[in-house]
This record gives structure tokens, sequence and C-alpha cells, in this order.
């Protein structure tokens, strides 16, 4: 007679009490058979993560480095989806439910497995805190040398531009090949604004009354007109017309950035 609150042991004759409940097979089978979808899923991810493009264009040094942590990142996570997948997939059709009955045996979460579990996904994560993170950061921010300095104010609901030259623009023009530093900010009294090109992937907040910075070097011709991954394009919900907050930006050979400059200047 068992004690209450223990589940019985099944005893009974021809019963392996290592036969997984109702499916005949023993659970070294399921784990090598779950063990295989995990390898077909993460080979999947993988191939997955090869293949796709979803990135719109490259057009910063910023951006190649950004891309890249991403793909990583993805890779890394592969094994984890395969095996969510694995599981997931494996339990729908092995263990599926025939019609209405009890609930099956509970599994307590001790053992090996959990454990592996822990370890393998913990390590992960601090491998990806330091790598790309804190690697990724620290090389984003060492060069902090820069050929133009451009100052850039963020309000509802637009962008202006301010050149060294002293003239303001809604456009921003760059030179390829130059590495840039703008000074990003808001109006006192405005609402919190981020400053973001999806050709150069990085952003940075345009808080109100403070200045922050951001390094960018272009690398690729580049118009807004023909690309929209050429814009300044608010990427911080501030308002009604959010949405529509947005600045072109051209990226031109290092001439004709000097010649609009010149003509800029003199009007």
């Amino acid at each position: 007679m068992p004690r209450p609150g223990t589940v019985p042991r099944l005893c009974a004759r021809g019963h392996n009490p290592r036969t997984a409940h109702g499916t005949g097979l023993t659970v070294n089978r399921h784990l090598a058979i779950a063990g295989i979808l995990w390898v077909v899923f993460t080979a999947l991810a993988a191939a997955g993560t090869a293949l796709m493009n979803p990135f719109p264009t490259v057009g910063a040094e910023e951006a190649e480095f950004s891309d890249h942590a991403f793909r990583l990142m993805t890779y890394m996570g592969s094994p984890v989806f395969g095996l969510v997948m694995a599981a997931l997939f494996y339990s729908v059709v092995k263990f599926r439910a025939k019609g209405p009955g009890e609930d099956g045996p509970p599994i307590k979460g001790t053992g090996l497995v959990p454990r592996v579990w822990l370890v393998t996904t913990s390590t992960l994560a601090v491998v990806v805190m330091i790598y790309p993170g804190l690697t990724g950061l620290a090389e984003l921010r060492r060069d902090r040398t820069y050929d133009l300095e451009v100052n850039v104010t963020g309000f509802r609901w637009a962008w202006v531009a301010q050149y060294p030259e002293g003239f303001s623009a809604q456009e921003l023009v760059l030179p390829v090949d130059q590495r840039v530093k703008f000074n990003i900010t808001a109006p006192a009294g405005d609402v919190l604004h981020s400053f973001w090109v999806p050709a150069f992937r990085l952003k940075i907040d345009a808080v109100p009354g403070q200045i922050t910075n951001l390094y960018i070097t272009p690398t690729e011709l580049g118009d807004g007109a023909t690309d929209a991954a050429y814009r300044v394009q608010c990427a911080e919900l501030c308002g009604l017309y959010h949405a529509r907050m947005s600045m072109p930006v051209r990226v031109v050979e290092v001439e004709e950035y000097e010649a609009w400059v010149a003509e800029k200047a003199g009007q």
C-alpha cells in the first residue's frame, strides 16, 4: 500500500519501468529519436541562417559589424531553436492524446538533462555577453577620430542638420569614406527621439537638453530618393506623427559633397 502523497510504482508483470507511458518505447529510445530530430532542426536552422539575407543596404563600416554580430548570434541560437522544435515536434507526434483519458505520470525536473541544459544555456548567455557584446561595444567605441562633425536636432516631428560651415539643412549629405561624428540632441521641453539610419544600423537617442554622440563611416554611395535605407528615421515612439519623422540621406563622392557645401554656404 503506497504512502499517502506518493505515486505508486508500476510493477505489473511484463511492465518495464523505463518504458515511456503508453508508447512501448524505452526512455533511451525516445531520447535518441529526439536527439536525431535536434540535429536535423539545428542543421536546418543553421542552413537558413547561412542563406537568409534579411538586412537592408549595407552603407557603413558599422553596419558590417552589426550584421556580423546578428548572424553570429543567430548561429549560436540555432541549437537552442533546434532543441525546442525537436521536443515540440516529437511530443506532438508521439504523445498526442487519442481521446479523453487520465493525466500522464508526473515528471520531476531533476537529473542530468536539466543540469546540462542549465549549464549550457548559462554558458551561452555569458559568451554572448562577452562576444560580440562587450567586445563589440569596445570596438565600436574605440575610434573617436573624425573627418566631419555634424549637429543633428530632432523635434516633433522633423530633423535638422547643422554643418560646420554655418548652414542648416533638412537633408543629410555625407562624403563617402569619411568618418562622421554626429552630435545629436532635441530641444528642451520636447520628447525623446532616436536617430537611426537603416543603412548605418546604429542608432542613438536624441535627448531633450542633452547631446549624444554617434560615429559613422559611410562606405557606399546612396540616395534616399531611391533607397529607403538612406534616411534618418526616428526609432522612438514620439507622438502623433512619429512615422513621418524622417529626413533623406545622401552619401556622395567627396568632390560632390564639397560642391554641395559651397553652394549651401553661399546662399
